[in-house]
């Protein structure tokens, strides 16, 4: 089977390398370059600290997402630019309502690579599902708010400089 792949702006997709079969809901590489973004693992918690939806995959899922925009939001980042998302889940029997969540924020042409996890437990009871994020966002030209350069020796300058100083454009995974 030829390998299936697709690109846009700064990201390229290989939804079936040759020879591994396609996945179902995810690509299986994703590659891109630019700044590179790690979301620590999200739960259902609002922005007061509370839980959202005890006992609800569905409920939890959806502010899990929410809670995965604002952080990506934070770096410049949305979904589009997510390259990889990892699921914990205390019952497999959850991933339809994760993925429903998923689709509600990412088209199905622009899925990252993903891995599932079952897990005894989570931190805190009540807990049904943690998602964590890697992203690549496309580096702006130009100056301005949130615009950001490279020096000579290879930090990055200008409002964002606290994220990925020190690392140099170009993250492929």
């Amino acid at each position: 089977m030829p390998m299936t792949t697709s690109q846009d702006n700064h990201l390229t997709r290989v939804a079936a390398p040759e020879g591994v079969a396609p996945g179902t809901g995810y690509n299986h590489v994703v590659w891109g370059t630019g700044r590179f973004v790690a979301v620590s693992g999200q739960c259902a918690f609002d922005e007061k600290g509370e839980l959202v939806g005890e006992g609800d995959a569905a409920a939890q899922a959806r502010q899990v997402f929410e809670n995965l925009r604002r952080c990506l939001a934070a770096a410049g980042a949305t979904f589009e630019d997510v390259v990889k998302l990892t699921y914990f889940v205390t019952d497999v029997a959850h991933l339809p309502a994760v993925r429903e969540a998923r689709d509600e924020v990412i088209a199905p042409d622009r899925l990252p690579a993903s891995s599932a996890v079952q897990v005894a437990a989570l931190f805190r009871p009540g807990l049904l599902l943690e998602i964590e994020a890697f992203a690549v966002v496309q580096e702006r030209t130009g100056t301005g708010p949130g615009v950001e350069a490279e020096s000579e020796s290879g930090f990055r300058t200008g409002s964002r400089a606290g994220f990925g100083t020190g690392f140099k454009t170009g993250f492929a995974g």
